[in-house]
């Protein structure tokens, strides 16, 4: 199975919760099984490679482990362990990839790429890129993945209210205001906007506000699904921008 042949991240087939989507893929006997498999790869898949990147300094070693990694959770079946009353996601991945450095790596690593294995289409080359825009310092992987995972998942929150606003009609307006997330717009590109859209500074004010409070609350929620209880979200949202600091 090629990982870029499973549907989009935000496919709303597997919009129910991120934790569902996980016992989907654990879950060899059902029918989506393998879908929701190709799913987690593409949408996780280059926090784990940052990990291994940062771990060994090699990016043909760290995209030949990569691959490894994830062609042994589709055929060993590795979700099946994935509970959401067992703990984080994002630490049972991190964790997952511990032992699979620690240990599989070194049974595989004298193998051509694939080793036997199915091969996974990952888009190295832009991952690669991503890669090259972090720090050089002497960070930790672990942080390394934090702060990857953080920003996947950021998107995957950006990826979600663009969606609702396309499907709204809404697209251009969305384009607009995106900027102003971040709190960084100023009176007069409020003006431009207005301008833009047909409507007044005040009434752009207010969706700015309404876009960012829909923002928080998707945000949230994407957390909340990859914590085992929500009493958890405040924490994790926590670390997760600490690790951007």
């Amino acid at each position: 199975m090629s990982v870029t042949d499973a549907r989009s991240p935000h496919d709303a087939r597997f919009r129910t919760t991120r934790w569902s989507l996980v016992q989907a893929a654990g879950d060899a006997r059902r029918d989506d099984s393998q879908e929701a498999l190709g799913e987690l790869c593409q949408s996780y898949w280059f926090p784990v490679y940052a990990y291994f990147r940062r771990r060994i300094g090699s990016a043909v070693d760290a995209q030949d482990m990569t691959q490894e990694f994830f062609a042994t959770v589709l055929e060993k079946n590795y979700l099946s362990d994935a509970r959401q009353d067992r703990g984080r996601f994002r630490t049972f991945l991190l964790t997952a990839a511990q032992r699979f450095l620690s240990k599989e790596w070194a049974k595989s690593n004298a193998l051509k790429r694939g080793g036997g294995k199915r091969v996974l289409s990952l888009d190295f080359s832009s991952g690669e890129s991503l890669y090259a825009t972090e720090p050089v310092d002497n960070e930790t992987p672990e942080r390394t993945f934090d702060r990857r995972w953080t920003l996947n998942l950021l998107e995957i929150v950006h990826q979600r209210l663009g969606d609702e606003y396309t499907a709204s009609g809404k697209r251009q307006a969305y384009d607009l205001l995106k900027p102003y997330l971040t709190g960084t717009g100023s009176t007069e590109s409020y003006e431009d906007v207005a301008k833009s859209l047909g409507s007044t500074v005040g009434a752009i004010k207010t969706s700015v506000y309404r876009m960012r409070c829909r923002y928080r609350e998707l945000l949230r929620a994407e957390i909340a699904e990859t914590v085992a209880d929500p009493a958890e979200v405040d924490d994790e949202i926590k670390q997760l921008f600490a690790s951007l600091g």
